[in-house]
């Protein structure tokens, strides 16, 4: 029975460096990792067309004046001035007119210079507007069943207000370490840590957010109620076992 109770402390040690306790933890940094510089050329990056966006793009003619009206011309079956377009993994998409045409990697007004550049050969001073129709950010406030996909319809969202659009922080949250993960052209991530629990954060949570960026707020560890929700289980084990033992004995 003394051997029993000598286990209790090495299976709490055990469960501790084996990460059952705080199973739940995701986007682990290992200790001493450098995060990314967050710097005003981060804060201010635009958005870079990548494949598996959806745009949506208009085409006007006289720069924007009068609205092209395909409906009654004779390309009519060829070309559409509003139309949903796919960017594929190759980084091109299928246009009226102009066929494939490479967009991946362009800002949108890059993008948008580009293709009036292209139907300056059909129509008079066209102007073209593009807009990514399927861009988002996956929050996490602190805790995981709050967890949201957030679907950026503002250019300029901030981590703040994607935090704010996600429901807030939890009470569970570790305002003080929230990290933005960002991968750009499929390179290896870059993790940014930010402390929001203080005025002197705002700067770095005004930092605008890019489609598929993670934002991960740390959760707070409550080792009571975790040990209490872990061990009750193994407790339960020794105090049975310890029953039964006690039980053989007095026969």
């Amino acid at each position: 029975m003394r051997k029993l109770i000598l286990l209790i402390p090495i299976c709490l040690m055990g469960l501790s460096s084996c990460k059952i306790i705080r199973s739940n933890l995701m986007l682990r940094t290992p200790k001493n990792y450098v995060y990314a510089l967050l710097s005003d050329s981060i804060s201010k990056l635009n958005y870079r067309i990548a494949h598996n966006d959806a745009i949506q793009y208009r085409v006007f003619t006289n720069d924007g004046f009068k609205l092209i009206d395909l409906a009654n011309s004779i390309n009519a079956t060829a070309f559409r001035n509003d139309l949903d377009v796919m960017v594929e993994t190759d980084g091109t998409v299928k246009l009226p007119m102009i066929g494939n045409i490479k967009l991946e990697g362009m800002s949108l007004r890059e993008a948008e210079k580009f293709l009036e550049d292209k139907y300056a050969e059909y129509y008079v001073k066209p102007f073209v507007s593009l807009k990514v129709t399927n861009k988002r950010v996956i929050v996490f406030p602190g805790n995981g069943g709050l967890a949201k996909s957030i679907t950026l319809s503002n250019n300029n969202t901030s981590v703040i207000e994607a935090i704010a659009l996600a429901g807030g922080l939890t009470e569970d949250s570790k305002a003080y370490k929230v990290k933005l993960l960002r991968t750009i052209n499929d390179t290896k991530p870059q993790v940014f840590i930010m402390d929001l629990s203080h005025i002197d954060g705002l700067a770095a949570g005004n930092t605008r957010v890019l489609a598929n960026d993670i934002i991960y707020v740390e959760p707070r560890y409550r080792l009571a109620r975790t040990l209490v929700t872990e061990l009750t289980p193994l407790v339960t084990l020794i105090s049975t076992t310890f029953l039964i033992y006690t039980l053989v004995r007095t026969k």
